[in-house]
């Protein structure tokens, strides 16, 4: 009987521990830094190398999401008490022990990847735990702070396998960085109430809904504008001319219907398509540079 409660457990806490770390944004972050890496290199990068990039992306973003619980306990107590943290299933010192353990794997991870590297991860560590703790209410410069982190990912691949062709990495984070932004902006505006209560100082507070759905259009606009430079440049051929037309004609066709929605439901169902047509963007980039 008691091995059976201790098994219960251990897989309670297992069970507590993913849903602290919001584990899809760990992966997705590792996969984030895989990517950059394959673009850098145009072709497959090392097992070592694909692993050590994910375990940075991973073990960082992971540091990062758990921090962000404790910053957002108190209100998590009243709005969130099911969480890991507010219901005890983490405690407060399990919780910094995990941080610790996470940021520390990551650090040795990218070391090994090489000193640039290492400062790039410090860098996304910093930027995480500096939005955790004071600028998740501070409205645009909170998003700024997002989407380049969301942009370093990309970057740090790049930069950890390759130095020379690193052109079309940064265009590849310009894009993401854009998308987020845009993304970021228009969440605030499907979110007014919800932001009103937290005295969050999102653009569409400040500056109204439709305000802030016009940045966030424009923002998309732009992205359309990044997609076309690997084409300028010669860097990417006809299979990505085949991948990426449509997927730009969908994000303009989404975007103004984005701009036309008049609920925060028809809002966020136009952001969920415009991240479905990201993913085939991100196949675009990825195919045409391997093939």
């Amino acid at each position: 009987m008691s091995k059976m409660k201790t098994t219960e457990k251990i897989i309670s806490k297992i069970v507590a521990i993913a849903g602290l770390l919001k584990i899809e944004l760990p992966i997705a972050a590792g996969l984030c830094v895989v990517v950059g890496e394959m673009l850098a290199l145009g072709k497959l990068p090392t097992p070592f190398e694909t692993l050590l990039g994910f375990l940075v992306g991973f073990f960082i973003s992971g540091a990062i999401m758990m921090s962000n619980d404790y910053f957002d306990l108190k209100v998590d107590r009243i709005n969130h008490p099911n969480r890991p943290l507010p219901s005890g299933r983490i405690t407060t010192i399990e919780l910094a022990a995990l941080t610790g353990v996470f940021s520390i794997v990551g650090f040795l991870s990218s070391y090994l990847l090489g000193s640039l590297s290492l400062s790039i991860a410090v860098v996304l560590w910093v930027i995480g735990f500096a939005y955790n703790w004071k600028f998740k209410e501070a409205g645009l410069v909170g998003n700024l702070m997002v989407s380049r982190s969301v942009a370093m990912t990309f970057i740090f691949g790049g930069l950890s396998v390759n130095s020379r062709f690193l052109g079309l990495v940064w265009v590849f984070a310009a894009c993401a960085f854009v998308f987020d932004l845009g993304e970021e902006i228009a969440g605030g505006a499907m979110d007014i109430e919800g932001d009103r209560q937290r005295s969050a100082k999102s653009l569409a507070i400040t500056k109204g809904r439709g305000y802030a759905l016009r940045v966030s259009s424009l923002l998309y606009m732009l992205l359309i504008v990044l997609s076309l430079i690997p084409l300028a440049f010669g860097w990417l051929g006809f299979v990505y001319v085949v991948l990426i037309l449509p997927t730009d004609f969908a994000v303009v066709y989404l975007t103004f219907g984005l701009l036309r929605s008049k609920t925060p439901k028809e809002g966020r169902a136009r952001t969920r398509q415009l991240y479905l047509a990201l993913v085939i963007f991100v196949i675009a980039f990825i195919v045409s540079r391997l093939i």
